[in-house]
C-alpha cells in the first residue's frame, strides 16, 4: 500500500499543493538532493540541473517541491527551482511572425510553447553567465499572457532548471546542455497526457471539442517530440510518471 502525503508550500507567495508517496520522496527525491549536494561541493562551484519532461507531466510542481524539501533539513544545501517558461518570445513577437516547425510554415501565435517559439539566444546567454553570476531570471506571467524579464535573483548554489526542451537533440538546444551539471529525463504515458491536457484545457473555458482539437493541432506534437527526441544517453535520473502520479525511478 502505498502511503500518499499532501504537502502545502508557498512559491513566489502563492500556496502550492502537492501529493507525493512517501516511498518515493524517502527512495528517490531525498537521494536525488543528497546526490546534488555532494556534487556541488566536489565542483565548489554553483551547479545547474535540468530537468526535461513532456507537457502535464507535473514537473514544474515536482521542481518547487523539490526545492521546497531541500529547505527542510539543515543538512541539504537549498536549491533553487527555475522555470524555462520566461524564455518564449515575447507576445508582440509571437504574434506578428512566423516558424519553421517540422518543415511547415506556420504562424507563431498557432504553435505557441513549442521550440521554435524560444528565444534560445537570449538563453544561452543566461546559461553562460549563470555559473559566475548572480542573474536575473525572467518569468512568463499567466495573468498577462507575456514574459516579464529579469524578476527572479538567481542566488543558490544549486539551481534546478526545468522546461520541456532542455534535453532535445536538435540544436540549437543540444548544444546548451553542455551548462547542465546533471540532467533528469521524465518520461509518461501519452494516452495519460492526452486526458490531462484536454483536462486541462476545458477547466481554462474550452468545450471538450475545442479542447481535443486544440491538443491534436498543439499539445499532441510536443508531447510526442520530447518523448521522442529527448536525448537518453548521459542522463543521470530517468523517471517515469505513473497512472497514480507517482514516480518510478528508471535509472
Amino acid at each position: 500500500m502505498k502511503e500518499w502525503k499532501e504537502y502545502l508550500f508557498k512559491v513566489n507567495g502563492f500556496e502550492m499543493t502537492a501529493v507525493y508517496n512517501e516511498d518515493t520522496i524517502q527512495k528517490v527525491f531525498l537521494p536525488l538532493l543528497k546526490q546534488l549536494q555532494q556534487l556541488q561541493k566536489e565542483k565548489k562551484e554553483r551547479i545547474i540541473v535540468f530537468m526535461a519532461a513532456p507537457p502535464a507531466v507535473g514537473k514544474t510542481t515536482l521542481c518547487e517541491f523539490l526545492e521546497y524539501l531541500s529547505k527542510q533539513d539543515q543538512e541539504f544545501t537549498d536549491i533553487q527551482a527555475l522555470g524555462l517558461d520566461g524564455f518564449h518570445y515575447h507576445s508582440d513577437y509571437i504574434n506578428s511572425h512566423d516558424a519553421i516547425v517540422l518543415g511547415e510554415k506556420v504562424p507563431m501565435k498557432q504553435v505557441k510553447g513549442c521550440p521554435e517559439t524560444y528565444d534560445t539566444e537570449k538563453l544561452r546567454q543566461k546559461l553562460e553567465k549563470i555559473k559566475i553570476e548572480d542573474i536575473l531570471w525572467p518569468i512568463y506571467d499567466r495573468n498577462l499572457h507575456d514574459v516579464v524579464e529579469d524578476q527572479i535573483k538567481v542566488t543558490k548554489d544549486i539551481i534546478l532548471i526545468e522546461g520541456n526542451w532542455l534535453l532535445l537533440k536538435q540544436e540549437p538546444w543540444k548544444s546548451m546542455q553542455q551548462y547542465a551539471d546533471y540532467k533528469i529525463l521524465i518520461l509518461a504515458e501519452e494516452e495519460m497526457l492526452k486526458e490531462r491536457l484536454i483536462s486541462r484545457k476545458e477547466k481554462g473555458g474550452l468545450t471538450r471539442e475545442e479542447a481535443v482539437a486544440w491538443y491534436q493541432n498543439s499539445d499532441s506534437k510536443n508531447v510526442k517530440r520530447v518523448l521522442k527526441n529527448s536525448c537518453r544517453k548521459h542522463l543521470n535520473l530517468l523517471l517515469q510518471v505513473e497512472q497514480d502520479n507517482d514516480y518510478l525511478q528508471v535509472k
